[in-house]
């Protein structure tokens, strides 16, 4: 059947333009060249090139959650955690010395690494009142909420950590929780109880347990080793060494613990379970190209993001670091397949995967909003004096709180302050007369208002987050709104 094209030459019949690639290509990546469809040796070398620059970029993007969580797991090891029983607890709340993504000011931190190969099946009791507890795997997927959120409800309990395959006996009354790797990350929180993180760390240290669930006769006394004031790391790398540290999560995590088309994604820049990875100086000079640009569009993703539906209003800067509201990274159910700048949104800039970040519960949990950049888009400067202002009767049941960060590492901002933050809670905030509060950020506070004045560094640049713990209705149907983030306006 004719479909109307010249017959080309060395042709019979006709050819449809659309199937023929032209001898010259200006692309951009430059020009491409071809003999009658062929590649030339010269284009060829391109073309490879960049396929496998473009593979490091997707391994980047798709991989931030596994390095992060590795990054999580080295870090504890460096402050001396290498059993389950061995606990990291932020007793007097996160000050701003850890490198810890958007960690929080405002809870008592306890942070645990359970590696099954390590200590088997792993019991984790804990104790009434417990805050939201969650257990994440090696890449960095949801595997049980425990404490409040958990099916102990915060009423305290024993719970189960075994590998997917594992078919011994469950003892009465735990709660089973399966994981596909073998390095998982426990994290749990507790609440301030006037203003003070005693209570919650009291908490722990008195009724938290993890051991082997074969010293269950016998188990070892916990260890907690306090974090607060601790220089430590917890953060992946952004440069070629980010595949380094890929590659330590493939090679020791079972080969199932990722699909066979993320496998062969990584294997096509060279990492393969039970295989040694080591690019040759060509290959190390791509990976070291595509490190830079995954990790400046991780970034244009968390500052500059361009999705309508990441902002939290439709007439403020305010945006949401859960684009989608599925803790899976899934468009609508699955239908629309991975929602994959969603992912990096979150996994680049926070850790945490759990359900209850996407469920509305009114006076329960949190509620999160970011401020990457000023009211009129421009990137928050720490040589300038800015003003937040809350309306009156902030919608949380508990209390709400601003805490800021650090562009570069995405951890609390270093200042004169070891807690860069304002807590309704914890300080003895000025309101004003219509029980609306401004919240001041600047290199020095405004007179008579630094009790509401969080500390910024000339010379570098912030973003915040403002928390709201027990969110009300007035948040989730938005009749309740904060202010953008302006400049200052001297009193």
């Amino acid at each position: 059947m004719s479909n109307g094209s010249e017959i080309p030459s060395g042709y019979n019949t006709p050819i449809p333009p659309s199937i023929m690639t032209p001898d010259v290509v200006d692309s951009r990546i430059g020009r491409l060249e071809f003999a009658d469809g062929v590649p030339t040796v010269e284009t060829t070398s391109l073309l490879w090139d960049h396929l496998d620059f473009i593979r490091g970029v997707e391994v980047f993007l798709n991989c931030i959650p596994a390095a992060s969580l590795e990054a999580m797991n080295m870090g504890m090891q460096s402050l001396g955690l290498d059993a389950c029983h061995k606990v990291a607890i932020a007793d007097e709340l996160l000050d701003s010395n850890p490198m810890f993504l958007t960690g929080n000011t405002d809870t008592v931190y306890a942070s645990a690494m359970i590696d099954l190969d390590r200590d088997g099946p792993t019991v984790v009791e804990v104790p009434p009142g417990c805050g939201p507890g969650t257990v994440n795997d090696a890449w960095f997927r949801f595997v049980i909420d425990l404490g409040a959120p958990g099916p102990d409800r915060g009423a305290g309990g024993r719970y189960l950590i075994v590998p997917d395959d594992y078919d011994g006996e469950i003892p009465d009354g735990t709660f089973e929780a399966r994981t596909p790797s073998r390095v998982n990350w426990l994290i749990l929180r507790g609440f301030l109880v006037d203003g003070r993180p005693d209570a919650s760390t009291a908490m722990f240290r008195e009724g938290l347990r993890v051991y082997p669930l074969s010293a269950a006769d016998s188990p070892p006394e916990m260890e907690f080793v306090s974090i607060t004031g601790k220089v430590f790391n917890t953060i992946h790398a952004n440069d070629v060494t980010f595949y380094d540290e890929i590659n330590d999560v493939v090679q020791r995590e079972p080969i199932g613990v990722i699909d066979p088309e993320t496998r062969g994604l990584l294997a096509s820049i060279g990492i393969e379970k039970g295989k040694s990875f080591a690019p040759d100086d060509r290959m190390r000079a791509i990976l070291t190209d595509a490190a830079a640009v995954g990790n400046a569009t991780a970034r244009a993703i968390d500052f500059r993001n361009r999705d309508p539906e990441v902002l939290v209003y439709d007439d403020r800067r305010w945006m949401t670091g859960f684009l989608g509201g599925d803790y899976r990274w899934l468009r609508d159910d699955g239908n629309g397949g991975r929602h994959l700048d969603a992912r990096t949104l979150f996994f680049y800039l926070a850790t945490v995967n759990t359900p209850a970040m996407a469920l509305k519960m009114v006076g329960a949990g949190s509620q999160y909003a970011g401020a990457m950049v000023d009211a009129d888009g421009e990137a928050l400067d720490g040589s300038k004096q800015y003003r937040l202002h809350m309306p009156a009767d902030v919608p949380a049941k508990d209390f709400w709180s601003i805490v800021a960060y650090d562009p570069q590492t995405r951890s609390e901002l270093q200042t004169g302050q070891p807690y860069p933050s304002r807590n309704s809670e914890r300080d003895d905030l000025w309101y004003n007369d219509d029980g609306s509060v401004d919240i001041y950020f600047g290199p020095e506070p405004p007179a008579g208002y630094e009790n509401n004045w969080i500390e910024t560094v000339p010379g570098k640049g912030w973003f915040t987050l403002l928390r709201l713990y027990g969110p009300l209705e007035a948040w989730f149907d938005q009749t309740w709104r904060p202010g953008d983030i302006e400049p200052a306006i001297e009193r």
